[in-house]
């Protein structure tokens, strides 16, 4: 007998490598696409949901758990490299367990978003884009994909991006333009609008003020083999989750400036500003047409009354986890005391 698979987990997937088709990502080190497919749990109903986070940790998992979520989409692989055993020793390794007994699924997609034309590159570089300038500017695609899929969409594939203003615009309105946009699922998240803290470097014996910007460079996450060639940077501004000590001095020595956001900041608002609406929509039009695609002659009569009800049931739901941070928080002090 087959071992039953979930109709929607195996449509979510569909969807996401039809949005970030896997053979954008960077295959020398990554490991993207199903990384855990969990067979269909007969004694537990899942909800027809899927959960979105940067990371997958313990509360992640937690809480997925607990929402009764098919499958997980981690934005960073929980596996990376080859294991040679899965124990409840290792922390990773035991959620990947308990939620292989739940049924729920775990999805990577990892560096192919990050290729994807009008994905997190281009989100995140539009963050840095004050609206009052828009569309003034030219982009650009730093490293482009060897290999895109056909369809013209993709055709600018690739990792980092460079925008180019028409006119110098000020570092400081940049600044604030990255607050509101990089951060703007946090506004949206409490009654009154959180403090935002970020890292700002910028060349010695100058001032924010007096600093104008005409090109910027962006790359999610950690962005130095992008946004630096030959040890140069390729932009007037960088904007990444972080950059080492020694790149970041080399970056300003060399008249640029440089934005770290930590780095799953740098990720993060990107689920919650266009990953999430655009999984839904495609989710919707492909959960149309999967009851054609499923035969049930080889499953046994538990089975086939599980999946008729996954399949009539339309209420499909994409969320971001609520438990899903990053490890750093920025705490300020004056006189002694935290401000």
């Amino acid at each position: 007998m087959v071992t039953a698979r979930s109709p929607f987990s195996q449509a979510v997937v569909k969807c996401m490598r039809k949005l970030y088709p896997e053979q954008l990502a960077d295959k020398s080190f990554d490991n993207t696409g199903l990384l855990l497919e969990a067979p269909l749990n007969v004694h537990r109903r899942l909800n027809n949901s899927v959960l979105l986070t940067v990371d997958l940790t313990r509360a992640v998992a937690d809480e997925a758990i607990a929402r009764g979520d098919s499958i997980i989409i981690a934005y960073h692989p929980i596996i990376f490299r080859g294991l040679k055993s899965l124990t409840l020793d290792n922390s990773q390794q035991d959620s990947l367990l308990q939620l292989a007994q739940e049924g729920i699924s775990v999805y990577s997609p990892h560096t192919a978003v990050d290729a994807t034309p009008g994905a997190m590159a281009d989100w995140l570089c539009q963050c840095a884009v004050p609206d009052s300038i828009q569309p003034r500017l030219t982009a650009e695609t730093l490293y482009p994909s060897p290999d895109p899929p056909e369809d013209p969409k993709f055709q600018k594939a690739g990792m980092g991006r460079k925008i180019t203003f028409r006119e110098p615009v000020l570092l400081n309105d940049i600044l604030d333009s990255i607050a509101k946009k990089a951060f703007s699922h946090s506004h949206a998240t409490h009654t009154a609008a959180p403090a935002v803290g970020f890292s700002v470097a910028i060349p010695q014996d100058t001032y924010r003020s007096n600093i104008s910007i005409s090109t910027v460079a962006a790359c999610p996450g950690s962005g130095s083999s992008i946004l630096m060639k030959n040890g140069k940077p390729v932009a007037d501004l960088l904007l990444t989750g972080e950059l080492s000590h020694h790149e970041a001095l080399a970056a300003i020595e060399a008249g640029s400036v440089v934005v770290t956001l930590s780095h799953s900041n740098s990720e993060r608002g990107y689920l919650h500003s266009k990953m999430r609406q655009e999984l839904a929509a495609e989710l919707e039009s492909e959960w149309m047409n999967r009851s054609n695609e499923l035969n049930f002659d080889d499953k046994n009569k538990l089975e086939q009354e599980i999946l008729e009800q996954i399949l009539v049931d339309g209420s499909l739901q994409v969320d971001v986890s609520s438990r899903d941070k990053d490890p750093y928080e920025v705490v300020c002090w004056r006189n002694g005391e935290e401000v």
